[in-house]
């Protein structure tokens, strides 16, 4: 079946409405990044959209708290998509060249969604520690949908003897976070202005975190450690 077709088979009201939602989920992603949750409007995001204040209550009944969930569901979805991208099943490069290229995608694609991504790490811990279970859960969920893409690859470079024999879970979010830190102190660099360290581009980022995961921060390696050798016992210090 072809795109065309599969568009074609889905009713015209159907596709109409996906498209309004769309409209207004764009409108929104506007508004929050120009303003922050805090100070956004519906009538803003209505009028942006082009739309009535009452259509958007109709597509979202909970308000601006339900299109801040819409728009972080469809940011997750987005990196998740990325990641499957990034990594093929029948590839051959090295591991690390394929976990190099999705680093890069992935700050690429954070530093053209610059202030919006600032916005949402921003709320996703307003909400995520709010003490709403509810909440807790939806932002939980919204990470495992990448972290559990991202598990695939792991798996493979494990299998493959690439990567050392560790919990994939635990590589994933140590990844993830990585990510994360870095993206968040460039956010901040770019917002306040006045660090002292140097901004990093896109390329720069990718290759520190690249180098940290595989490579580590030591210039050899280290030494195993002797349990044999005097002080590596509590009752030797």
């Amino acid at each position: 079946m072809t795109a065309e077709t599969s568009v074609e088979s889905v009713p015209r009201r159907e596709r109409e409405r996906e498209m309004r939602r769309a409209a207004m989920l764009d409108a929104a992603r506007q508004v929050l990044a120009e303003k922050g949750f805090a100070d956004a409007t519906i009538e803003e995001i209505a009028q942006i959209a082009e739309f009535g204040k009452g259509t958007l209550y109709n597509y979202f009944p909970g308000g601006k708290e339900e299109i801040l969930h819409a728009v972080v569901e469809d940011v997750y979805d987005d990196l998740r998509d990325l990641v499957e991208r990034s990594f093929a099943a029948d590839a051959t490069e090295p591991a690390r060249d394929q976990f190099r290229r999705f680093i890069g995608r992935a700050f690429a694609h954070f530093t053209e969604r610059r202030e919006l991504f600032r916005i949402l790490m921003k709320e996703a811990q307003r909400l995520g520690f709010s003490g709403d279970e509810e909440r807790v859960r939806f932002y939980l969920e919204q990470r495992r949908k990448v972290a559990g893409a991202l598990e695939v690859p792991v798996r493979r470079a494990i299998e493959s003897g690439e990567i050392r024999p560790l919990p994939p879970e635990a590589i994933v979010h140590m990844i993830l976070g990585n990510l994360q830190g870095v993206q968040m102190q460039m956010a901040l660099q770019d917002r306040i202005g006045t660090c002292t360290a140097p901004s990093l581009s896109s390329d720069e980022a990718s290759d520190l975190v690249t180098t940290i995961l595989f490579d580590g921060l030591l210039t050899a390696p280290a030494h195993p450690r002797n349990d044999s050798e005097p002080g590596t016992h509590a009752h030797d210090a």
